[in-house]
């Protein structure tokens, strides 16, 4: 990274992406030593880190609209 302004944009970049102080401290090390290929690796474990709680909070609600659907069920009369 070129300048103040770019490390800076990209700190805000991973923080807003959830990456916890550890992980940017990383990511910006790797910068420093050239590794783009072990940082994509990084931004790849980040990625499948939040698509896990993803799919786990999809599975809540998931269990919250199924039983919506059977308390609707039951209050509805048989037609």
């Amino acid at each position: 990274m070129s300048n103040n302004a770019s490390v800076q944009a990209v700190i805000q970049n991973l923080e807003d992406a959830g990456c916890d102080p550890e992980t940017v401290e990383e990511f910006l090390a790797l910068d420093g030593e050239g590794k783009t290929g072990e940082q994509l690796k990084l931004l790849a474990r980040q990625r499948r880190q939040l698509l896990d709680r993803v799919h786990r909070e999809e599975k809540r609600i998931d269990c919250l609209d199924y039983l919506a659907y059977q308390l609707n069920k039951k209050c509805k009369p048989a037609l």
